[in-house]
């Protein structure tokens, strides 16, 4: 992977745990600075690695269920032109900004991907489209799996009341 493409990668993570746990923190009462940023760069490295997940998981998704031509080498990967559009899809996961907007985004990225790994593999591309669409909902909820577990480990409970 390039450095380029790694830095947009992490770029877009920063982005959209910025936009996902920024309103988590808010109502963190008594957060400190060290426990967000954290929470920032946790988040980060987690969203930047389902993002660099989503061309892999795709392309194994491809070759399990359609036959492929394209041979190993061959495999799917981010290039800057793939993921720059990402990074302006994860600055855009910011709630107030608009979820229908971002969403629009992530199918543009996707609908990227789709003709890569059509050209890449050799199948249609209305097969690759399923098999991105796919992988990155299967990767989406188990993300925001982790974010719920993360965030149901880090509230704060209010102390029973001795009776």
């Amino acid at each position: 992977m390039p450095a380029v493409v790694a830095v947009l990668l992490l770029l877009a993570g920063l982005s959209e745990a910025a936009g996902r746990l920024l309103p988590v923190v808010a109502r963190l009462s008594g957060a400190s600075r060290r426990r967000v940023v954290g929470l920032m760069l946790a988040g980060a490295i987690v969203d930047g690695a389902v993002f660099a997940l989503w061309p892999l998981s795709a392309w194994t998704l491809a070759e399990l269920v359609l036959t492929t031509a394209a041979s190993e080498e061959a495999a799917l990967v981010w290039t800057p032109g793939l993921a720059a559009p990402l990074l302006l899809a994860a600055v855009l996961a910011f709630p107030l900004l608009g979820p229908l907007l971002h969403l629009l985004l992530m199918a543009g990225v996707g609908a990227g991907l789709a003709t890569a790994l059509a050209a890449t593999a050799g199948v249609g591309w209305w097969d690759a489209a399923g098999c991105v669409a796919v992988a990155g909902v299967g990767l989406g909820v188990a993300v925001e799996g982790v974010r719920r577990l993360v965030v149901r480990l880090n509230t704060r409970r209010a102390p029973e009341p001795v009776a």
